[in-house]
């Protein structure tokens, strides 16, 4: 289980994700300047991890943001990025990685 967490949160918020996932990582590298206390759950990596998404989420998509505080849970990485700023970011808007076309449709 890696840790991102920046020490002037209390807060504790999940993000299940898998490492070679552009739009996880997109979420990661936003989350390197937004500083949320996030605590990452490698679900390629940990079945129970896989587990808990499945029955939080409903699916095994990633990435997923779980909130406890506030009860909230999401999937999609720009929803997630807007929360994490809107929630625990500065006045400074996050820069967010591109990702082009990773699953073309032929």
């Amino acid at each position: 289980m890696r840790y991102l967490i920046h020490k002037s949160f209390a807060t504790v918020l999940h993000l299940y994700y898998k490492p070679f996932c552009p739009y996880c990582v997109r979420v990661i590298t936003a989350n390197e300047q937004i500083k949320a206390p996030l605590i990452l759950k490698d679900i390629s990596a940990d079945a129970g991890a896989k587990a808990t998404l499945l029955e939080k989420g409903g699916k095994t998509q990633v990435p997923f943001l779980g909130d406890t505080d506030r009860d909230v849970c999401m999937y999609e990485s720009l929803d997630i990025i807007e929360y994490l700023h809107t929630n625990y970011g500065t006045d400074i808007k996050p820069i967010v990685p591109e990702i082009g076309n990773v699953c073309p449709i032929e």
